[in-house]
């Protein structure tokens, strides 16, 4: 493991009440303890995972709009609005590594285009010539290797649920000697043995087990009493 804990120092907080300080998780947030080299944020949307990934991202030198430390470009809302406010310990400290953004991805892959030679490091092929999951993958098996850091934020989104689980078995190969920090909603990596799940929801963040998450829950409910369920959803 590289990063062991995130601090947010709230002596540095001018107004505790704007954003993103009123995210009721980021609000409680002392210091986070990281003791897995695979570790999942899970949350309803607005919860703040994806808030304090985006900081820590900042904090790691990653261009926050999706990227690593050599990536420098531009794109709405790509501001870190938490990232000053955060300090991370390291045992030890690692610069290599990547943030994954997938709201921005279009953005990034825009960029890599920009610069030819440096498709070799993504398959030697326009991310924008794959579909969407495809380049996906593209950027996971080439770009990521040994001894690094990986933060993806909701990286299935393009990704159907063969290739999420494919997506596990690079988290297998990798977690030897790379750290992952992943902010989703799928049960299907969550399902990743041995992981750290840490929940933003109920107004802090705290450890949770598989079983007790929202996305395990409500798809093994749906998957078993569909028609149940929908009858309910439907009900005048």
């Amino acid at each position: 493991m590289y990063l062991r804990s995130v601090e947010l120092m709230s002596s540095k907080i001018e107004n505790q009440d704007q954003y993103p300080f009123d995210i009721p998780a980021i609000r409680s947030l002392e210091r986070l303890e990281i003791t897995n080299n695979v570790t999942f944020f899970v949350g309803e949307n607005g919860s703040g995972k994806s808030t304090l990934l985006e900081g820590i991202a900042y904090q790691c030198g990653f261009n926050t709009a999706g990227g690593g430390r050599n990536n420098t470009y531009e794109t709405h809302a790509s501001e870190s609005s938490l990232g000053n406010y955060l300090r991370l310990a390291w045992l030890p400290k690692i610069t290599n590594g990547f943030f994954m953004r997938s709201e921005s991805f279009y953005q990034f892959a825009s960029h890599v285009d920009e610069m030819p030679a440096s498709l070799q490091y993504y398959g030697g092929r326009s991310l924008h010539e794959q579909s969407h999951g495809e380049s996906f993958l593209s950027l996971f098996v080439n770009r990521f290797s040994s001894k690094g850091i990986y933060l993806l934020d909701e990286p299935e989104a393009a990704l159907s649920p063969a290739r999420q689980l494919s997506l596990l078995r690079i988290l297998h190969d990798l977690s030897g000697t790379s750290q992952f920090i992943i902010a989703t909603h799928s049960p299907i990596l969550l399902g990743y043995p041995g992981a750290e799940i840490l929940s933003f929801d109920d107004s802090h963040i705290q450890e949770v087990v598989y079983e007790d998450t929202d996305h395990y829950q409500i798809t093994r409910s749906f998957l078993e009493n569909r028609d149940r369920m929908l009858n309910e959803l439907f009900k005048d």
